[in-house]
């Protein structure tokens, strides 16, 4: 297995983002222990929820949980920039492809219990190779392995893969930018997801204004079941 080390150390290291992210991971706890594995999507790209995804199972992490980040971004990821490795990283492509051992591909990381499977060499068909039979499998299997999954997914406002990602998740969290939230968007969001029975956990409002002025990610903005968007529209 091998050893990858996150590069930015300082990132979200204030008092205000820490503790956003634990209350998020509190939420979660409390909405059952069924909620799993834990899908992180956006509207649009830049959003933001490749950062939070890692900070999240970081704090599962922290919390002695066996934490597995499974960055199934295979169109634009930008999760591996984010880290630094002695050897060439094999990924999920890697693995769906038989082109190396799972043991070859997931990673373990600087922060204890956190381990990292990233997307691996980008496909021509990412839809076509998260909808195998392999995928599944490798799901089950993980499952069975970790405490929590978190998915980093992409934007479902723009590609089809999440909705397919959904399927083989407890839960799902809609990433958004305050001053980039489409709320019809957000709207058919919700309904592609309410289709794949996968539950809308809530929404992750990330870099909200602190009250002093700066930002921070993770700002989580409703109860943890009040990210009803029909409720939002109706608020204006």
């Amino acid at each position: 297995m091998q050893y990858v080390e996150y590069i930015n150390k300082t990132e979200l290291s204030d008092f205000f983002a820490t503790e956003a992210f634990k209350n998020l991971r509190t939420n979660i706890q409390f909405s059952g222990n069924n909620i799993r594995t834990i899908m992180l999507t956006s509207n649009l790209p830049n959003e933001g929820k490749s950062t939070c995804s890692y900070h999240l199972a970081k704090s599962f992490a922290e919390l002695g949980k066996r934490a597995l980040l499974i960055d199934c971004d295979l169109r634009k990821s930008v999760t591996l920039g984010k880290f630094r490795a002695e050897d060439r990283v094999y990924g999920l492509t890697h693995f769906l492809t038989g082109m190396q051992t799972l043991d070859q591909c997931i990673c373990e990381t600087d922060v204890k219990n956190l381990h990292i499977l990233f997307a691996g060499a980008s496909p021509p068909n990412p839809a076509e190779l998260l909808s195998t039979k392999g995928f599944e499998m490798l799901m089950n299997a993980l499952k069975g392995h970790y405490d929590y999954i978190i998915i980093d997914a992409p934007p479902l406002g723009s590609v089809i893969d999440a909705a397919i990602l959904a399927q083989q998740c407890d839960g799902a969290i809609l990433v958004l930018r305050p001053k980039s939230v489409r709320i019809r968007m957000a709207q058919s969001i919700q309904r592609q997801l309410e289709r794949t029975n996968c539950k809308l956990l809530g929404v992750l409002m990330n870099g909200v204004e602190k009250e002093h002025g700066g930002k921070y990610y993770g700002k989580y903005l409703n109860e943890y079941y009040g990210a009803d968007l029909n409720d939002e529209e109706e608020r204006g």
